[in-house]
């Protein structure tokens, strides 16, 4: 613990101060504060601001360090987990980095690796949604990968599914939580355990809870392991064989604070701050990732996997209600449809009925019915024939967390 934290101090010493003198937001902003008076030192990050996701939507390249050129870097689409579009620019060796790290502190603890065929259950159209016999999924062969569509499962293309699980001989699989959940649920009770090569499954995106877990290890037959990371990379967690998340610290600095910006107590949930340490071509600090979290005992990170990483005891991630289709699929996750290039600042899908669905957008200066019709047409291709009612507000409603929800369902539990 004492390497990593002398680590930390020095890597956000030079993000910090490059962070500073390279990058325009944050240039101009301590620009203004010396102007009006303010000596503070920008090398305490605690005199930093918090960064709201709002701040990078509007103008992501005034986040990229000036001696980058986002033309060679790679460019991350992503609408967060608050339905808020983000560009994001990510240099080739941070990339890297990133997939290594994901290697070691997923893959590697739990037996498997990228050499080994794998699957992937995402929210990319991969055929067209009226299709009803398989191949719900394509081949990857570059990467060893099958991409499977979590838009097409339903009671009646569960079994391809696990036929294909079986068939390419998958190891393990990357998954929305509530997508293979779903799945899990369509296997008749006679079939059980399927057997497969699965040696492990990791989920991502959204929080697993032990329902889901526990449904998701009977239906497979192999354990269950929870991650947890964003786009932005600037925290992630990964979950050891006895269960328990542990922060990677090259990744960034966590901060868990109250409303009031005030540290809470080990034990009590609260907001998510990271400061990434990873991107330093485009820092973000103090960033408000938009999750609650639970921290645990900064004094106590012993684990009996033997690892000394500080330990993540919960993540509030979001957890939207599920679309259902007419023909009996559960979707999740359609929150792709808000491309980042629409002038957007919020958005929310919700089902009215079977056959009705309301978009509520808060609208961006350049927002008119050209727009509109391209996120109706985009809900259309991955629900079916349904209306859609594009409908502009001012705000959308929060929950007590503080978020407000990307989908909501009027149907009620079915």
């Amino acid at each position: 613990p004492q390497q990593w934290k002398v680590w930390q101090e020095e890597r956000l010493a030079y993000v910090l101060h490059r962070a500073r003198h390279k990058v325009p937001y944050y240039r101009e902003y301590w620009d203004r504060r010396r102007r009006a008076g303010d000596k503070a030192s920008w090398e305490i990050l605690e005199n930093w601001p918090i960064l709201k996701k709002e701040e990078v939507r509007a103008n992501p390249q005034a986040f990229v360090a000036e001696d980058c050129d986002v033309r060679r870097m790679f460019n991350e689409h992503t609408s967060g987990t608050t339905g808020t579009p983000l560009n994001l620019w990510v240099s080739r060796r941070t990339l890297r980095e990133w997939y290594a790290l994901f290697e070691a502190r997923i893959r590697r603890w739990h037996g498997v690796s990228f050499y080994e065929p794998w699957g992937i259950f995402g929210g990319k159209p991969v055929v067209p949604f009226e299709q009803k016999t398989p191949p719900f999924w394509v081949r990857n062969y570059g990467l060893n990968q099958v991409y499977f569509s979590v838009l097409h499962i339903a009671p009646w293309s569960a079994p391809h599914y696990i036929e294909a699980i079986r068939k390419f001989k998958l190891t393990h699989l990357i998954v929305y939580t509530s997508s293979l959940h779903a799945l899990a649920c369509e296997v008749p009770e006679e079939d059980l355990p399927v057997t497969s090569n699965l040696k492990v499954i990791f989920t991502n995106a959204e929080p697993l809870f032990d329902f889901q877990r526990k449904k998701i290890e009977s239906v497979f037959n192999c354990p269950v392991r929870e991650t947890y990371g964003q786009a932005e990379m600037v925290c992630a967690a990964s979950e050891c064989e006895y269960g328990r998340l542990h922060w990677w610290p090259e990744v960034g600095i966590t901060e868990i604070l109250d409303e009031q910006g005030n540290k809470v107590d080990s034990g009590n949930a609260g907001r998510l701050i990271a400061t990434g340490l990873l991107n330093a071509d485009m820092p973000l600090i103090r960033y408000e990732v938009g999750d609650l979290a639970e921290l645990g005992d900064e004094t106590n990170n012993t684990c009996p996997c033997g690892r000394n990483l500080p330990i993540l005891t919960k993540v509030l991630g979001r957890n939207d209600d599920v679309i259902v289709t007419e023909d009996g699929r559960k979707l999740f996750l359609l929150d792709i449809i808000f491309d980042p290039e629409f002038p957007i600042k919020e958005a929310q899908i919700v089902q009215e009925s079977l056959h009705q669905f309301t978009i509520r957008v808060v609208p961006a200066e350049g927002w008119n019915k050209y727009y509109a019709n391209r996120l109706a047409q985009a809900l259309q291709e991955r629900v079916g024939k349904v209306e859609v009612n594009v409908e502009e507000v001012n705000q959308i409603e929060r929950t007590w967390a503080g978020k407000f929800r990307i989908i909501v369902s009027r149907l009620g539990n079915r």
